[in-house]
This record gives structure tokens, C-alpha cells and sequence, in this order.
């Protein structure tokens, strides 16, 4: 089945949906404040991104440091065999690893690159081992231990406001971000 093609949207989503990627836990008047809309306006569009998929989900960011010792690994992957069953074994069983944290599929001499959190060296080595040394199709694995986070992040960039690119209108001539646009917003 063909993707659907992404939904229009306005300099306000734009707007609105940067906020959201920031920080979800904003309440609706506040965001309302920073678009210039209505708490309701901003429920109703908020509604409208997660049935239209823009928005996958919302989770609480955790602060590792404050749970104690925290290692962090990158791990670059070279599978022996590839074919779509190949992939999709090794796909599932990192979805299936609570502390594999991200998994991505690359190009160039590595066919992935998987960001592992453990609770010390010892339990990522055990980790690594379960992973990748006892799988029979991987043919080189090497672990990256990460010494200090530099920035971390999930927020796609959006197209900067006013510009019309990327499936966004600019907001019509003589209203700006913060002032009430359509009554039906409100």
C-alpha cells in the first residue's frame, strides 16, 4: 500500500508542531500563547497531527545520570548474508532488546550502527556478546563506548517559518506569529 502523501500544513503547524517536539508537556494555553491561538484551536490541531501520524507518540525523557552508572555504546554491525529475511531477523531481534536504544540501517561498509545502554562495562560487554558474537550471520561487529553524551536529541527540523517550502504556506500577508488568524481557530 503507497504512503500517503504528507498533509498540508501552515506556518502556525509549523510553528506548533517545533514547540511540540521540544517540549509536549507545554500546556495548551501556553502553545496557544506562543501561535496565537485559543487552548482549543491548539487541542484540535494537535488532534489533527496525531490522526494524520505526525505525531508517533510522547514519552518522558529520562536523565540517565540520575539513575546511577549508565553506559553508553555505538556499535557498527556488518551482517555475513543479506536478503530481506536476513535483515528482518536482525531488525526484530533489536526491537525486541529494551537496551538496544536505537538501531539504523546505513550505507557503506557497515549495515548498521545500534546505540546500546547498560547498567556497566561488564553488563554491555554481555550484551554485546548476546547481540552480536553469538549470531552466526554477523561478520564483524565493533563497540564504541561512548565516554561523554555531546547532545542528544529526537527533534526533526521543520521548514523555517515564512519560507513556503516543505508542505508549508506562509501565513497570509499581514499576520504574524502570535496574532489570531481564522475565527474557526478559536
Amino acid at each position: 500500500m503507497p504512503e500517503s502523501p504528507p498533509p498540508r500544513l501552515d506556518e502556525i503547524d509549523g510553528l506548533l508542531l517545533d514547540l511540540l517536539q521540544h517540549d509536549a508537556g507545554r500546556t495548551l494555553h501556553d502553545l496557544g500563547e506562543q501561535v496565537g491561538l485559543s487552548p482549543s484551536a491548539v487541542q484540535r490541531r494537535i488532534a489533527r497531527y496525531r490522526k494524520d501520524g505526525l505525531i508517533a507518540g510522547q514519552v518522558a525523557v529520562l536523565d540517565p545520570h540520575r539513575f546511577g552508572p549508565t553506559v553508553l555504546a555505538t556499535v557498527l554491525v556488518t551482517l555475513a548474508q543479506e536478503s530481506f529475511e536476513h535483515h528482518r531477523i536482525f531488525s526484530d531481534r533489536m526491537r525486541s532488546n529494551p537496551q538496544v536504544q536505537q538501531c539504523y540501517r546505513v550505507a557503506g561498509p557497515w549495515d548498521y550502527v545500534v546505540v546500546l545502554a547498560a547498567r556497566s562495562m561488564r553488563d554491555c560487554g554481555r550484551l554485546g556478546d548476546r547481540l552480536f558474537k553469538a549470531d552466526d550471520n554477523i561478520r564483524r561487529y565493533e563497540t564504541l563506548v561512548v565516554f561523554d553524551t555531546v547532545k542528544t536529541g529526537l527533534a526533526l527540523p521543520l521548514p523555517a517559518p515564512g519560507h513556503g517550502t516543505g508542505g508549508h504556506d506562509p501565513l497570509p500577508r499581514g499576520l504574524t506569529p502570535g496574532r489570531r488568524s481564522d475565527p474557526k481557530d478559536h
